[in-house]
This record gives structure tokens, C-alpha cells and sequence, in this order.
């Protein structure tokens, strides 16, 4: 799995959040202002150039922005994923 504080710098650094706390149950979606349809696909890039893998339109759910952690497990999967193939 890749590390919490990964996940979040990557989150700081898109939505420009600066110092703010996020642990593994920081709700996201619907809870952070900053993370809006179009913050969501900035998130998305940002995902995949720092990860080298692709996400497509039919893999975004909603579900996967929930909490920090469910972003995390979701690119988990991405990079299991990616392993296989």
C-alpha cells in the first residue's frame, strides 16, 4: 500500500491545502471545499504522474473519495493492478 503521507502530500500539493491535518478517516468528498468536480480531476492527474499508472473515467467512483484511507486502498488496488498486467 502505498504510504499515508504520500497520498496526502499529493493531496495538499492539488487542492492546495497547505499544513492541514489528514489522517487515514479525514473525510473527503463533500467534506473539503477545495474538493470540487474539477479539484477531483486534478487529484486524478496528479494520481497518475506520480504513480505511473492510468486511471480511467469508468474506475472513478465517488466511494474512492470518501476518506483519505478509501483514496489510498483505491490506489493500492491501481497499483496491484498495474502489477499484473
Amino acid at each position: 500500500m502505498p504510504p499515508l503521507d504520500t497520498i496526502t502530500a499529493i493531496l495538499r500539493a492539488a487542492l492546495g491545502l497547505g499544513a492541514q491535518p489528514l489522517a487515514r478517516d479525514t473525510p473527503l468528498l463533500g467534506s473539503l471545499p477545495e474538493l470540487d468536480s474539477m479539484a477531483v480531476i486534478g487529484v486524478i492527474a496528479a494520481l497518475e504522474d506520480h504513480f505511473g499508472f492510468t486511471i480511467e473515467d469508468d474506475d472513478i467512483h465517488a466511494r474512492h473519495f470518501a476518506t483519505v484511507g478509501s483514496l489510498q486502498a483505491f490506489v493500492d488496488a491501481k497499483l496491484a493492478q498495474a502489477d499484473l498486467r
